[in-house]
């Protein structure tokens, strides 16, 4: 009995991931969130049914009955953050928060198979950032000078980072987090939102030379603190966020291409700079010859994904423990050898829609200062996601960055709920403007019907006078007729 359910939960969930990843999909193809209604409703149905399958492999092959009461929880907490979403927030975009909520239940799901203590510690954080998410949206929707503030954002971004380098604690030879009060931060989470409030505000004024050039300077120093912090995932995050942002806004591909340039060449300087670079390398070269030092951990990477198959080998049914950093920087590669290359391609399919809703918002939006918002966010949001899967599965060098929403990390979770908390907000403000249109299109409407009832009055009167001077010519033709008759008898 055991093994049939098992079977059902492991194959069953595999399956109800892609269909969820396919609704994803075609909630794209409509425009208004009323329309998409009935996709969001089975979204939430499938959830609930894909948390169940998770945590039901977990009770099945573990025998502890306590998960259940964790999947409660979690049950509990999707739900009311959905609801409370709606409730509050109807001009929001419901896609964002329904995939934010399934990739938050499936970490919670492979954190409790690889560390319950992280897991809770992870749940925790992740409540937390849902209630201060919840209020962003009416701040940023709110309070309307956000785009004014650009030095502001410039400063605040450069002193965390700054205290990073000077203070922070080395770890794999970075210096990328720092304690307070026995609290640690990885603070280029958080600069990172700072950092696209900084680039937007800039962009977004004047369309010139020199409106470049104070950007460029300074998005070069946060790059340049990153390096030196060595934290280069970070770095390479900022550097690709302003690259694009400032294609996005200028429209112009010579920057694209004089960008893409000086950071190939920025690659080459870091690679002969600093030797865990050379390693990281070196393990994507050719991992097999490195596999008990550098390239020990794609190489386990590469194992447990090619042992999963289509449908996994069931939670508690592979060793991804065996890979180092696996809640962090491998959880991709877990989730292929436990949950199969079925869910883990239907996760990053949700993600793609994810970041493609994202930038579909960022289209729609005539503010320019919310739309390379918008744009900043679902650029870094798409290229973080870029870079784990691809570290973790040999398609580019590792650069140690996280999965958002699904890694363990609790600046990166925080940040990441917090993002969207934002995009939120901006989501409010599309649906101003969306009110204001229509408003402004119904004055036009009104404005065009009296000016045409106007031309048809005049149209009328016109007629009338015409009217009665026909008559008049007609009634002296008819006077003179009348007397060239009398005049001739």
């Amino acid at each position: 009995m055991k093994l049939y359910l098992m079977e059902i939960a492991r194959i069953g969930g595999a399956l109800l991931m892609a269909l969820y990843a396919i609704l994803s999909f075609v909630t794209l193809c409509y425009r208004t969130e009323k329309k998409r209604m009935w996709i969001y409703v089975t979204q939430a149905i499938l959830m609930a049914f894909i948390q169940f399958a998770l945590f039901l492999q977990m009770i099945v092959k573990t025998g502890d009955m306590t998960y259940l009461f964790f999947f409660a929880f979690q049950a509990i907490i999707i739900l009311a953050t959905i609801v409370m979403h709606r409730l509050i927030y109807p001009d929001g975009n419901l896609l964002i928060v329904n995939n934010m909520c399934l990739l938050l239940m499936i970490s919670m799901a492979v954190l409790t198979r690889l560390s319950g203590n992280q897991a809770i510690r992870q749940f925790i954080i992740v409540v937390a950032s849902i209630i201060v998410a919840l209020c962003v949206p009416a701040l940023i929707h709110h309070f309307r000078k956000l785009p004014d503030l650009q030095w502001v954002y410039a400063i605040a971004g450069l002193i965390p980072l700054l205290v990073v380098l000077i203070l922070g604690s080395a770890i794999n030879g970075s210096n990328i987090n720092y304690s307070i009060g026995g609290l640690t931060f990885q603070p280029s989470e958080f600069v990172k939102i700072i950092f696209v409030f900084y680039v937007a505000a800039a962009l977004a004024r004047t369309d010139d030379f020199l409106s470049i050039v104070a950007p460029s300077l300074i998005a070069a120093l946060y790059v340049a603190i990153l390096v030196l912090s060595r934290d280069l995932g970070a770095g390479l995050i900022f550097y690709v966020a302003f690259l694009l942002m400032l294609y996005i806004a200028r429209d112009r591909i010579i920057w694209l291409f004089l960008g893409t340039g000086m950071g190939a060449a920025a690659c080459v300087a870091a690679y002969r700079m600093f030797p865990h670079v050379r390693n990281r390398v070196a393990a994507f070269l050719d991992p097999w010859s490195a596999i008990e030092g550098a390239g020990y951990q794609v190489a386990q990477s590469l194992f447990g994904i090619s042992l999963g198959g289509p449908f996994g080998l069931g939670l508690y049914g592979g060793k991804p423990e065996a890979i180092p950093f696996v809640g962090k920087d491998f959880i991709f590669s877990a989730i292929s050898e436990e949950l199969g290359m079925v869910f883990s391609i239907s996760l990053l399919a949700v993600c793609l829609s994810t970041g493609l809703m994202i930038l579909t918002i960022s289209g729609r939006i005539r503010d320019p200062f919310y739309r390379l918002l918008t744009a900043g966010f679902g650029v870094i949001y798409l290229f973080q996601v870029f870079l784990t899967v691809g570290g973790g599965t040999k398609f580019i060098p590792l650069t140690g960055v996280t999965l958002p929403l699904v890694s363990y990390g609790g600046s990166s979770v925080l940040s990441t709920i917090l993002m969207f908390g934002i995009l939120q907000g901006v989501m409010l403000i599309r649906a101003d403007e969306h009110r204001d249109a229509v408003e402004r299109l119904m004055n036009d409407r009104e404005a065009y019907e009296r000016v045409r009832r106007e031309r048809q009055k005049r149209q009328t009167e016109r007629s009338a006078r015409e009217e009665v001077l026909r008559e008049v010519v007609m009634d002296a033709a008819d006077t003179v007729k009348d007397m060239i008759h009398e005049k001739e008898e």
